[in-house]
């Protein structure tokens, strides 16, 4: 699907689910469809599931939005608190549409909980009736998994990603790769399907010469980032120039900010320091993984950037702000570089690099390497320090969840077909009156509760023991539709 059709598909007021691999363009396409409902005064929240990711868009994470925090589960009683906050209240509220960036890093319970907070405010329908946008590539990071708690679920789990009705846009577009050897390298990944000749490519690059001396290494560790930053700056001559970072607003939107800004609060340089431009000013010259050296500093204290590309560039301060309904709660002003000689793959998610060193040798989770990999335009402007197996890997579910969603992206271009241009976009509309959770645990005990491996067990055994699903529903104390719901997940139902 193109960006176009894509846009058609938004601006008609659907749901959507917008994916595709990396470089295809999802974070440009959103930032539009964010301008379109600004442009119409559409009360959007705009919320990823990182930090990093928000602040590319302008946006805090979706935790901060709806006020959850670190919660991951939470009773009908705190889920009450939660919604009762004056801030999330108003927010959602006024919200129309809501903007979900970097889904695959949001796991299944916490968009659950997103979702029974927006009930409660709003109405009783997914999301409380707003136009729902997530946007992301579960091929790349995973949602990360927290020490004694059960290993987290994507969020396609989620019983309200069904409910939502997703019209599913795969963009098949590239605006990142021109390299046609770099993109078999990506779509074996994909397809899990790397043989010997994808690391005969990968080794090739092993020991190659870095173009220019300037490049970013990626590492998979923040402690390997941090000591290779203050060992290359410590080693440069000269004086330290240091440039503290300018904020305003609400305190804690400040802080998610700050939180989620590749500008360091406190930006250390020196003449020769190897950076990286983190922001996009393309009138300017630059763009987010723009790499660069500094060559001195102007006569106002700012540095002077040549690009890798020879672009010579007055860097000064900008503004990264959150808006919400017209009204600016939070900016924070700073010299738009960091240290670039290595950053971490996590922080890599969503920018391009013009060149990378990568050491992929301690990889140690499912898709880090495909992040890595994507980072950058050309096999030529990537060195490899090493790769290790998990680094070529990918999420084996979500090979056939790609299958799936390839196949919904075909309907909705089919539907676009028969509907070309909507011209009015579909107002969110108040539903026939329901029931409160709380309402229907008097008669259903465990529904909207997370399944345990035990029920599981007990919903099979009763299934092929040929009880009906109301009689299921009774001894487990669901509703018959949580119950056809579990079994179809299960493979047991249609």
């Amino acid at each position: 699907m193109t960006q176009k059709e894509a846009f058609e598909i938004l601006k008609a007021g659907h749901n959507v689910y917008l994916t595709g691999a990396a470089g295809s363009g999802k974070t440009y396409l959103l930032n539009e469809y964010i301008k379109f409902l600004r442009r119409k005064k559409t009360g959007v929240g705009i919320t990823a599931s990182t930090g990093i990711a928000a602040t590319h868009l302008g946006g805090i994470t979706i935790h901060s939005w709806a006020g959850i925090g670190i919660s991951r589960t939470a009773s009908d009683k705190e889920v009450r608190m939660f919604a009762a906050n004056r801030r999330v209240a108003k927010r959602l509220a006024k919200t129309k549409t809501l903007i979900i960036d970097e889904i695959s890093m949001l796991d299944a319970d916490r968009l659950s909980l997103v979702d029974r907070v927006a009930r409660t405010v709003r109405y009783k329908e997914p999301f409380g009736g707003m136009q729902v946008v997530l946007c992301g590539d579960f091929f790349q990071l995973p949602p990360v998994a927290n020490e004694n708690e059960p290993p987290p679920q994507f969020a396609y789990h989620s019983t309200v990603w069904e409910e939502l009705g997703l019209k599913v846009c795969y963009l098949d577009e590239q605006h990142r790769h021109g390299d046609k050897k770099l993109s078999q390298v990506l779509d074996a990944i994909r397809r899990a399907e790397v043989d010997e000749s994808i690391r005969v490519y990968l080794r090739g690059r092993c020991g190659a010469n870095s173009p220019d001396g300037r490049i970013t290494k990626l590492y998979s560790y923040n402690t390997d980032v941090d000591a290779e930053n203050s060992r290359e700056l410590q080693h440069l001559p000269g004086e330290e120039v240091n440039y503290r970072m300018e904020t305003y607003g609400v305190p804690a939107i400040v802080q998610s900010l700050k939180n989620g800004c590749l500008a360091p609060e406190n930006l250390v340089l020196k003449k020769d320091a190897i950076v990286m431009f983190v922001k996009n000013n393309f009138e300017k010259g630059y763009a987010n993984g723009t790499l660069g050296r500094v060559t001195g500093f102007s006569e106002q204290g700012y540095p002077e950037v040549t690009t890798l590309k020879g672009r010579n560039i007055s860097v000064s301060p900008e503004s990264w702000t959150v808006e919400e309904n017209g009204k600016r709660l939070a900016k924070i002003t700073q010299i738009p570089l960091r240290l670039a000689w290595a950053i971490t793959i996590h922080k890599s998610q969503g920018i391009t690099l013009d060149a990378a060193e990568i050491d992929l040798s301690a990889a140690f989770e499912k898709g880090m390497g495909y992040v890595a990999l994507s980072r950058v335009r050309t096999l030529d402007g990537m060195k490899l320090l090493g790769f290790n197996e998990t680094s070529l890997e990918v999420h084996p579910e979500i090979l056939e969840f790609d299958a799936e969603l390839q196949r919904k992206s075909e309907e909705t271009t089919r539907y676009l077909e028969v509907n070309p241009y909507p011209k009015e976009k579909v107002e969110n509309r108040k539903p026939s009156k329901t029931y409160s959770v709380e309402k229907i645990r008097k008669f259903h005990p465990a529904a909207y509760q997370k399944w345990t491996a035990e029920e599981e067990k007990r919903l099979v055994a009763g299934f092929r023991a040929g009880k009906t699903v109301p009689q299921l529903a009774k001894e487990l104390g669901r509703q018959t539709g949580g119950i056809r719901s579990q079994l179809k997940k299960l493979s047991l139902g249609g």
